[in-house]
């Protein structure tokens, strides 16, 4: 993209609210509070971008789909329970917290909700430890660069013992020389104090703030990441359980058929290869069943790595099969963009890295430039002389030295013209890394809304598939014990049948996923706002 294209993308984010999240980590009790951070643009010549950051309440209200995830009531209680969601407080609340160490502990005797599982999975999947520890270490290197604006101060203490030859005139001493032995001690403090460097300091200190914001809305990606995890290892066990009903309803179901040949064949109506063709029908169904019975027990088991627990099938979910489905979008694919540049955390955190990349620079040109320090020390010295020829008195009293000093470096062989090269490298390369955040973030906007509305369309044609493939098989099955169809006619309208449940099923839940993907490419994730479907009520009206 070029910069132009850059310079008007960024400047239109000016005038987006970027209400960000980290709903997870972060739920609060309070009502709903602002906080505002102000973002020059990432290159001379682009205004300054502000960006509205709003902190949650914790009722995690029309969380990606209410209905959808049950979690309209449900607080979300993560690694810092009761804290507002902006980076800025993340980041600080990081700085101070220390996350919950060890596995999730489950109870196989109770269904867990999406809401509860997320929480577990807050608390102790390791990749949630993992950038928590990473944002604690940039409030440490923001507070490293703000020690430098105080004086150091040091402690020393001297006991030592010297032999020096004193050169004196003959008439003086009878050699020429005196042989002077000098004991010591000497406590002493220094202390140094950096007055002014035409804004090093300063500008290591905002670059370790950025960093740090920085790292505070790569807190609230990684939950959004985490809890997109979760739903889909979730909705993945729920189309696997519904899979394997699929199957038992297709066991039943070739059971029926070779009920109905083999009455038949017993009343002389039917032949034994098509007994034998009935009979073969239900063994594959067992075989499907068993299949799935297995499937099921490994999407526990990837469910139950997601949340952090060991992974095992020992795990129980409530699955709200009567949960509303998503039918329709409430927005359209500009807004959804518009809503994408807004929320997600990724966006934030690369223009902060790239205003950190802007301080480097300033810091990298202010080497150039001299500075003053003032130092000085104050010491208690104590000192026993000793001569071969004469007397010389020992003395304890303090002693002391100030001194104001002006330190330009004048050459260094290129190193402060590397420094600010690399600077100015690293600055491109964010605005650069900002502009693929932006198309990849476009594209999968895209991506999402066309897989949600074709996720629509196939619930519809599976809806009509599964009716017609039921209803043809009913009349197959009447037809045939009637004597008026073959057995070929049943065990086709059967299959048909089988595949109709399959399709309704990975339809349905392809559904809910899409809806999901759909809020998680938006950044709309564990957040208050209204998500981007709307949902079916119970009675079937939008």
């Amino acid at each position: 993209m070029a910069e132009r294209e850059l310079s008007a993308f960024v400047n239109a984010a000016s005038k987006l609210d970027l209400q960000l999240s980290a709903g997870l980590n972060c739920g609060s009790t309070r009502a709903s509070q602002e906080a505002s951070l102000t973002i020059p643009g990432a290159s001379a010549g682009l205004n300054a971008k502000t960006f509205r950051l709003t902190r949650l309440s914790a009722p995690l209200r029309a969380l990606f789909l209410s209905p959808l995830f049950a979690l309209s009531a449900a607080r979300v209680l993560g690694q810092c329970a009761g804290k507002v969601s902006s980076p800025e407080v993340v980041a600080d609340c990081a700085a101070r917290q220390i996350p919950h160490q060890g596995t999730a502990i489950l109870d196989p005797a109770h269904p867990y909700t999406l809401a509860e599982l997320i929480d577990l999975a807050e608390q102790h999947n390791p990749s949630t430890r993992v950038v928590w520890e990473r944002a604690k270490q940039k409030a440490r290197e923001l507070g490293s660069a703000k020690s430098a604006y105080y004086p150091t101060l040091d402690g020393l203490a001297v006991a030592g013992d010297e032999r020096l030859i004193n050169p004196f005139p003959e008439p003086l001493a009878p050699r020429g020389y005196v042989m002077v032995e000098v004991p010591e001690v000497r406590p002493e403090v220094t202390l140094k104090y950096l007055i002014f460097d035409f804004g090093k300091r300063e500008a290591g200190v905002d670059s370790a703030k950025e960093e740090k914001f920085a790292a505070g809305a790569d807190v609230v990606q990684v939950n959004q990441a985490l809890a997109f995890l979760v739903a889909s290892a979730y909705y993945q066990l729920v189309t696997a359980q519904e899979r394997l009903e699929a199957a038992r309803d297709t066991l039943r179901t070739a059971q029926t058929t070779q009920d109905a040949a083999e009455n038949r064949l017993n009343n002389g109506l039917a032949t034994l290869p098509d007994v034998l063709n009935a009979r073969a029908q239900t063994s594959q169904a067992v075989f499907d069943e068993e299949s799935a019975d297995g499937d099921e027990k490994i999407a526990r088991v990837k469910l139950t790595e997601a949340v952090g627990a060991d992974p095992s099938p020992n795990v129980a979910i409530d699955s709200q099969n009567s949960a509303p489905l998503p039918d329709k979008l409430t927005m359209s694919i500009d807004a959804l963009i518009d809503r994408a540049m807004a929320n997600r955390p990724e966006l934030m955190a690369q223009v902060l890295r790239m205003r950190s990349a802007e301080a480097q620079i300033r810091g990298a040109r202010a080497e150039y430039k001299p500075q003053i320090a003032l130092s000085g020390s104050v010491a208690q010295t104590s000192v026993w002389p000793t001569a071969d020829y004469g007397q010389l008195g020992s003395a304890s009293e303090p002693t002391w030295s100030v001194e104001l000093g002006i330190h330009w470096r004048i050459f260094d062989g290129g190193a402060r013209r590397s420094e600010l090269l690399i600077a100015e490298s690293e600055h491109r390369q964010a605005e650069d890394e900002l502009t693929e955040i932006h198309d990849r973030t476009t594209r999968e906007v895209w991506t999402a809304y066309i897989a949600f509305r074709t996720a629509l369309r196939k619930h519809d044609a599976a809806v009509a598939l599964l009716e017609a493939a039921n209803t043809s098989y009913s009349a197959s099955l009447e037809a045939y014990q009637s004597g008026v169809r073959n057995l070929v006619d049943v065990v086709t309208a059967e299959n048909q049948l089988a595949q109709a449940r399959l399709s309704s099923v990975s339809a349905r839940s392809e559904l809910f996923l899409e809806a999901v993907n759909l809020e998680f490419a938006t950044g709309n994730l564990l957040r208050n706002q209204p998500p981007a479907t709307g949902l079916q009520s119970p009675d079937g009206q939008q």
